[in-house]
């Protein structure tokens, strides 16, 4: 499963990756997460994502980057704020497979 983290500058979203990454290993999953800026989104999401995944922060931004993922054919979804810490690793996994479940 391939997921994409976008947030402003690509850079906060690193710890909510590493956090996803260590819930999906803990769980027996194949997992790889990338992130990226808001600038970048709309030609990265095009790159073999099953979904991307907004950061709180740039909610403002999320019909804009929702439609750019829509239009590759990706879902996109607004990231809680209690899965986008450190520590949220486990509710963002919950968060992809409640999402990727609707839409299978």
């Amino acid at each position: 499963m391939k997921v994409l983290l976008v947030c402003s500058q690509g850079m906060s979203s690193a710890i909510a990756a590493k956090a996803l990454q260590e819930a999906a290993q803990k769980q027996g999953m194949e997992i790889e997460v990338h992130e990226c800026s808001t600038q970048a989104f709309a030609e990265e999401i095009k790159n073999g994502y099953v979904i991307g995944m907004v950061a709180p922060q740039i909610r403002h931004r999320y019909d804009v980057l929702k439609k750019q993922a829509e239009d590759a054919g990706i879902p996109c979804v607004l990231i809680q704020p209690q899965g986008y810490t450190p520590l949220g690793g486990a509710k963002l996994l919950a968060q992809i497979q409640k999402e990727l479940g609707a839409i299978q």
